[in-house]
């Protein structure tokens, strides 16, 4: 299994170097930029420190949903309650959660947002779900390069566990059953203006390994019913 730190419009280069440092002395190698500031140079090269292949090899997209087009699954960052996503993931519990997914996810995002505003409603939606670092007050918020080594850190727990699993991952299967879910939804009138689309594609997301087939199943019969309706 494959973890990407994706950072949204990053605009203080010493964060992003941070970030990259944090990357990699928890053993990780992905970096994500969306509309990222300089950061092959200067600050962020010096705050980087011993990680600049981390810097050089940073993959760079216009937008979150050309930056997620690869990924099986992707996580949003947010201390912020948030009527779009319903299930919050606690960052120390997010390895348990991937890892419980092996058997069908294989690229994942962890999507971290602007160090002043987050991300927006749309961008999370984007995203299958929401994790969160657990905080004893809500204010300050943390500084994006401290979310990202707690995220980094949390991770590296289960570093092995990841390297391991990929070779037994079937992310086709759980691709298809994503969009046989949508696909259904739209037939029957229920779109992404509707709020129950989200909260159903979210439900969908926590869906553990054993569970899979079941929904393919229970999809190709509402499939088949629909059909011969029509």
């Amino acid at each position: 299994m494959k973890i990407n730190f994706v950072l949204v419009e990053p605009k203080v280069p010493e964060n992003i170097g941070a970030s990259a440092r944090a990357i990699k002395t928890m053993g990780f190698d992905s970096l994500v930029l969306v509309n990222p500031c300089e950061f092959k140079e200067g600050k962020s090269r010096w705050v980087a420190h011993g990680s600049a292949e981390i810097l050089e090899n940073a993959k760079v997209y216009n937008s979150l949903a050309e930056a997620l087009s690869d990924s099986d699954f992707a996580i949003a960052t947010s201390i912020r309650r948030r009527m779009v996503k319903v299930d919050i993931v606690n960052s120390r519990n997010l390895s348990e959660f991937l890892i419980s997914k092996s058997g069908y996810i294989k690229n994942v995002s962890l999507v971290f947002g602007r160090e002043e505003s987050g991300l927006t409603n749309d961008e999370i939606k984007l995203c299958d779900i929401i994790s969160a670092v657990p905080m004893q007050i809500k204010y300050p918020s943390l500084n994006l390069a401290q979310a990202v080594m707690i995220y980094a850190y949390e991770l590296s727990k289960h570093i092995q566990d990841f390297k391991t699993i990929e070779d037994e991952t079937d992310n086709d299967s759980y691709n298809a059953m994503k969009n046989k879910v949508r696909q259904l939804l739209y037939k029957i009138g229920l779109t992404e203006a509707d709020n129950r689309f989200g909260r159903i594609m979210e439900r969908v997301a926590f869906l553990k390994d054993g569970d899979i087939n079941l929904a393919h199943t229970i999809c190709n019969l509402i499939e088949e019913r629909l059909q011969a309706v029509c």
